[in-house]
């Protein structure tokens, strides 16, 4: 099979072999930039947005994709030696691959090197939207205090030197800064990041740093910026090695970086949206008043739910989700948590069958062919650990409900964070507090509330008689009797 590489020229060659692109590229023109082009982003709204332009009357949506950081410099080289095209590869559950090449990345830029044409591009009157994916982290928020983090010294170095900004905030403001300046008009924020009231905690952040660098500005931005929330889901594993060969094989496509992810696919968005937006809900994005129910089902249960197998399938010697969930234990684990500690917080989820939903979480994470890989899932816990569990911890305790399982899913993290499995194995941790998780980890081996003193993670939970007996508990037998043991326990007694 004669192999081609993926860009402009050979397109018409390698669609013969798989679905590609049948919109001519080069007239459409960009009204939406993204910052973090992810495999996420590749596998979500790119694709959504790709069969979007089938239609020749939303020419004018194309997107241009801007890698924000010295560590994206590889996606960016792959985009621009590919002319912005890569193959999407969905695995079913009975091992079918569906293969296209996605083509609505029409643009993109590095910003360490050229900051000033990205903050142009955001402020370009064309520009109706900017959507993010920087990762729960990346939205410089103290989860204890829920306020912007004003010592983070990329944040003061974007202060004092606006032309050349580092962080996201930078951008946006000097971005919005220039679109007051030219009358270019108003403009939609939409964060497609798994944080609950993603678009009210990017308006929240931004109004921050712009109170603190450009005050003036603070009553445009109120004026001519939107930020509806929204809901995403696709589960989207790490490219590896494997991948790009299977294509070559399979296909004959030389692509430097496909993306793989599961057929499931979803995105319920606020509709919000001031400088106008997409007709998406033709390729089935669902558009609602309120998102926040959806979005806390989506957390409470399927991130949760990762976070669930990831940490309990790591302790345990576990390498992928798919691994893990097939340990009958930890599979009943899980059902038992979603159903007697975060089902009970969820409400207003109308047309969404809560029982069906998690039956196909489960198949999801049982999907042999996506090999999601467990480390991936378990770093940055410390971020998502906010956001995905201890909502429902809270619940839970206001509710005097059960928080048993919660507290043995953080009991194992506590022991995780040592950095060593079941197996006396090396567990690869990343994690923006590693060390003091591993700090606070060793100290919890004499005194295990210390690990749950971290308040930037846990809030006051630590101050919770009832949490700190289940979770002192739970640390203490899984040392005791080992991960297995334990959790057929709990499961025989729930």
């Amino acid at each position: 099979m004669k192999h081609y590489k993926l860009n402009n020229s050979n397109l018409s060659a390698i669609s013969e072999r798989v679905a590609v692109p049948n919109y001519n590229r080069q007239n459409i023109t960009t009204g939406i930039v993204h910052v973090g082009v992810g495999g996420f982003h590749r596998a979500h709204e790119a694709m959504y947005i790709d069969q979007l332009l089938e239609d020749t009357a939303n020419a004018n949506w194309g997107i241009c994709g801007v890698a924000l950081l010295n560590f994206d410099q590889k996606i960016y080289n792959v985009l621009k030696d590919q002319d912005g095209l890569y193959t999407l590869i969905i695995k079913e559950l009975d091992g079918t691959l569906t293969k296209e090449v996605i083509g609505s990345i029409t643009e993109y830029l590095f910003a360490p090197d050229s900051p000033k044409a990205v903050i142009e591009k955001m402020a370009d009157k064309a520009t109706k939207i900017i959507t993010l994916t920087i990762t729960e982290g990346g939205y410089n928020l103290n989860e204890a205090t829920g306020t912007f983090n004003y010592d983070n010294l990329a944040i003061i170095a974007d202060k004092n030197n606006p032309s050349d900004p580092k962080t996201i905030f930078g951008y946006l403001t000097q971005a919005l800064k220039v679109r007051q300046a030219q009358n270019n008009g108003a403009v939609t924020i939409l964060s497609c990041d798994n944080i609950e009231g993603n678009g009210h905690v990017t308006k929240k952040m931004l109004l921050a740093y712009v109170q603190f660098a450009e005050p003036e500005l603070l009553d445009w931005i109120e004026a001519n910026v939107s930020f509806p929330n929204s809901m995403v889901d696709r589960i989207t594993p790490a490219t590896v090695s494997s991948d790009m060969q299977l294509l070559l094989e399979t296909s004959g496509i030389d692509d430097q970086w496909p993306v793989v992810c599961e057929s499931f696919q979803q995105w319920v968005i606020e509709d919000d949206f001031i400088a106008g937006r997409p007709n998406l809900e033709v390729v089935g994005v669902q558009f609602v008043k309120d998102v926040a129910p959806f979005e806390k089902m989506k957390l409470g249960l399927l991130n949760a739910g990762h976070s669930v197998v990831g940490i309990l399938g790591s302790l345990m010697g576990y390498n992928t989700i798919d691994e893990a969930i097939h340990n009958p234990e930890i599979a009943q684990f899980l059902a038992n948590y979603l159903d007697n500690e975060v089902t009970p917080t969820l409400n207003n989820l109308e047309g969404v069958d809560l029982a069906q939903y998690k039956k196909t979480l489960v198949a999801r994470f049982s999907n042999v062919y996506i090999k999601d890989q467990i480390e991936r899932i378990c770093s940055e816990t410390s971020a998502k650990m906010p956001k995905f569990i201890m909502p429902t911890v809270v619940s839970q305790l206001t509710a005097n409900r059960t928080v048993t399982n919660a507290a043995f899913v953080i009991a194992a993290w506590a022991i995780y964070s040592l950095g060593i499995n079941e197996k006396n194995e090396r567990i690869t941790i990343k994690d923006a507090l590693q060390d003091l998780l591993f700090a606070k980890a060793q100290l919890a081996q004499t005194n295990p509330i210390t690990f749950i003193q971290i308040e930037a993670v846990f809030g006051s939970v630590s101050t919770s008689e009832v949490f700190v007996k289940a979770y002192t508990k739970a640390y203490n037998d899984i040392n005791a009797y080992g991960m297995t043991k334990c959790i057929i326990e709990l499961n025989s007694n729930s």
